[in-house]
């Protein structure tokens, strides 16, 4: 039967024998794409995150994906080093973590990352001290209240998503990173957002993404200059997640929860450079990239001016 279908092929014009070739090929690399999908997303066991270090590092620990990664990381066993600007939220997550997880150790660091930088960054250095700090979770970032045209963004709200999202992320980078070179070990993750990667542009959340975007190019630049000496730097592309930021209460298939993200996110560290851990949010990358960005574009600004609406008219009968 091979050899009657081989002459079959043989007995064609050449250009079908070379779009059989082609199609053959396509198949081919589709089917190894999809297995390639299917084992780090459901077959790839976890790396064990203790071989890091004892310690992990998060920001932004007291609400949403920040939170859910210091629960996760305290159920694999690491101390806890939380920094967050307010006290109380870091003394009640502590609180609640050593109550699931005795074990663990809990340090906490007050750091107002629109404020005064430097000072923080100082006390972060200094509580770090002596420890083996293995795993760092930059999560630390704000968003818009709601969308808005860069000409209607405030100077507050300009200089905080700078400082917070990029100068936060960079200098608490620049505090751990020494000690985890000195030990020739570690993992960096980044948290950046399917706003500046995932679809090609996120009108009226300009500078969001544009602050997502430097994660993401500084998290493969990290990536490539210290891999081989044994930190593996990431950067994590959610989409939309049940956020306080995200304005989402409920958790649905494609938003997970928090939780529900973090112990997906756990699973990647020290893999790819860049990855959606959680895999429906892998499903609409592959629909954003399949469409035109002319379609994408329109549907996004369309979708935001939406939430712009909604978001002044909550604004209006405030001031009433």
């Amino acid at each position: 039967m091979e050899i009657c279908t081989i002459d079959k092929l043989k007995a064609q014009p050449f250009w079908v024998i070379v779009l059989f070739t082609l199609g053959s090929l396509s198949v081919l690399k589709f089917s190894l794409a999809f297995l390639k999908w299917a084992y780090v997303n459901f077959l790839r066991p976890a790396k064990n995150l203790k071989k890091y270090g004892s310690w992990a590092l998060v920001t932004g620990p007291t609400d949403g994906i920040g939170k859910g990664f210091a629960f996760q990381l305290a159920r694999k066993g690491l101390n806890l080093i939380l920094v967050g600007r307010n006290p109380d939220k870091l003394k009640d997550v502590s609180n609640s973590i050593q109550t699931k997880y005795g074990k663990t150790q809990i340090k906490t660091v007050v750091v107002d990352f629109s404020g005064g930088i430097s000072d923080g960054i100082q006390r972060i250095r200094e509580s770090i001290e002596g420890l083996d700090v293995g795993v760092l979770i930059n999560n630390v970032g704000i968003s818009y209240p709601y969308a808005r045209f860069f000409h209607e963004v405030d100077e507050e709200l300009l200089k905080n998503l700078i400082k917070i999202n990029v100068e936060g992320t960079t200098k608490v980078t620049q505090a751990v990173l020494p000690g985890m070179l000195q030990r020739k070990r570690g993992a960096i993750v980044n948290i950046g957002s399917g706003a500046a990667i995932v679809i090609p542009s996120d009108p009226l959340y300009a500078v969001y993404a544009a602050t997502k975007a430097y994660i993401d190019q500084f998290s493969r630049c990290l990536y490539v200059e210290y891999k081989k000496s044994g930190i593996d730097v990431q950067c994590q592309v959610p989409l939309y997640v049940a956020t306080k930021m995200a304005s989402i209460k409920r958790s649905s298939f494609f938003v997970p929860s928090t939780d529900g993200y973090a112990r997906a996110g756990i699973r990647w560290i020290g893999y790819e450079p860049r990855c959606t851990p959680y895999w429906p949010h892998t499903l609409l990358w592959a629909l954003a990239n399949s469409l035109p960005e002319s379609v994408v574009d329109a549907w996004r600004l369309r979708f935001c001016l939406g939430i712009r609406k909604r978001g002044q008219l909550k604004d209006s009968r405030k001031k009433e």
